[in-house]
């Protein structure tokens, strides 16, 4: 069975050491979306690894690791990162292939997207260059791996967008020009080292489908910054629910069988824009769950559980089972809350996510360690009641609990 993976709140959710759990069950671990914006982050064997491009699944030695036509990618960022992989496995590089379709995040890019978030155009950006490359891609304007491959076509391309950015940077944010020549033999050398791991993406996935290969569909971000559904203007500048799969690689939507949403067993937020069940007072779960941006290291804004934002998130998504993460946190907190709703609404809608006031059920807290536990039935009392409640108010099935960093601290519930 071919499995998507998707975060189903603002992103954070746990999806890197998810993806590196079920992995061992899968020969290769297709990332579908975004860029460098994202941060995943995997302990295996004592070691924490961040994952920014590279698919999280690699690190079970056996699976392959695709960055898909729907990403957009960065050869800087990408090479430092497999540079850290190597510690764990030396030749990892022969595991990992990167589709000739992705675009290329350039340094104008990121400039561009540093200028305008330190101007009044404040979104909350990562400041990676990742919506300045999209607009590019939408715009027909863009470069993509695939023409690194031919160089004065390549070189023609750049100096006609580098003809155009200079304009912009100079003309209206009033900024340095950059320099085609530089840009264009760093990206020939990235070009060198690039070349035995690019492949279609669509042919490759097509014959591990024929090959009765298991393949895991791995999102980033999550549903709530999806460029359409999310929370706009304040959201990514990719589709980050499922149906973005099928578009990321190349295959068609039948391919993928299940979809299996991630969710944090409270809510947080990285960057500006709306967060219906935000406490602004409460520093302890931020604390407590280390809840600092993996890519930018910005603080998280934390939270209840919101579970009409899950119940939109799972119907965009066709989620059923759920993920629920970071259980553990959640140990020593006197009193649970779960928003059920609103005061003023009867569901989450985006349109009105700012206005919206929830409504909370509360519940007695545990205060035991639960990270040594491995079954369900060993949960306090307090715990299970908990999971029941997630479960009524979604509608959905928690299928699997994390309660640690740890690749195996995870619960699997009957």
């Amino acid at each position: 069975m071919n499995l998507g993976v998707v975060g189903l709140q603002w992103g954070d959710e746990g999806k890197g050491k998810i993806v590196d759990y079920l992995a061992k069950d899968f020969d290769l671990d297709v990332r579908f979306q975004g860029g460098s914006n994202a941060g995943h982050t995997v302990h295996v064997e004592g070691k924490k690894y961040i994952f920014h491009l590279i698919p999280c699944g690699v690190l079970n030695k056996k699976v392959v690791g695709v960055i898909g036509a729907g990403c957009v990618f960065d050869p800087e960022v990408f090479f430092n990162e497999l540079n850290d992989l190597k510690t764990y496995d030396l030749d990892i590089r022969h595991r990992i292939k990167v589709s000739k379709f992705c675009h290329l995040i350039m340094p104008y890019h990121i400039l561009l997207d540093k200028i305008r978030e330190e101007s009044k155009q404040v979104i909350g950006t990562t400041k990676r260059g990742i919506g300045a490359t999209y607009e590019d891609k939408y715009g027909r304007v863009g470069l993509r791996i695939g023409d690194l491959f031919d160089a004065e076509s390549f070189k023609e391309k750049l100096r006609v967008n580098i003809s155009r950015k200079n304009h912009l940077l100079m003309d209206i944010y009033h900024a340095e020009p950059l320099s085609d020549s530089e840009i264009y033999d760093k990206f020939m050398d990235f070009a060198d080292r690039l070349k035995d791991m690019v492949v279609d993406d669509s042919r490759y996935v097509h014959e591990a489908i024929d090959a009765k290969k298991a393949i895991i569909f791995e999102g980033a971000q999550g549903a709530l910054l999806d460029i359409t559904y999310g929370t706009y203007p304040y959201v990514t500048s990719s589709h980050t629910i499922s149906g973005s799969a099928s578009i990321g690689c190349g295959v068609g939507p039948h391919q993928i069988q299940d979809v299996l949403g991630v969710v944090k067993a409270y809510t947080t937020r990285v960057g500006l824009g709306p967060f219906p069940t935000e406490d602004k007072e409460d520093t302890v779960l931020r604390d407590k769950g280390q809840e600092y941006g993996a890519t930018t290291g910005r603080p998280r804004r934390c939270g209840p559980f919101d579970a009409s934002v899950v119940k939109y998130s799972a119907r965009l998504n066709g989620v059923k089972k759920i993920v629920l993460t970071k259980f553990d946190i959640l140990s020593g907190v006197e009193t649970l809350r779960i928003a059920v709703g609103y005061t003023n609404g009867k569901d989450f809608d985006p349109f009105i996510a700012q206005d919206l006031t929830p409504v909370y059920e509360e519940l007695p807290g545990f205060k035991e360690d639960i990270s040594a536990i491995r079954t369900f039935d060993a949960l306090p009392d307090e715990a299970k009641d908990y999971v029941r409640m997630i479960e009524r108010y979604t509608g959905l099935v928690v299928q699997y609990i994390s309660i640690g960093p740890d690749r195996d601290a995870v619960i699997v519930k009957k």
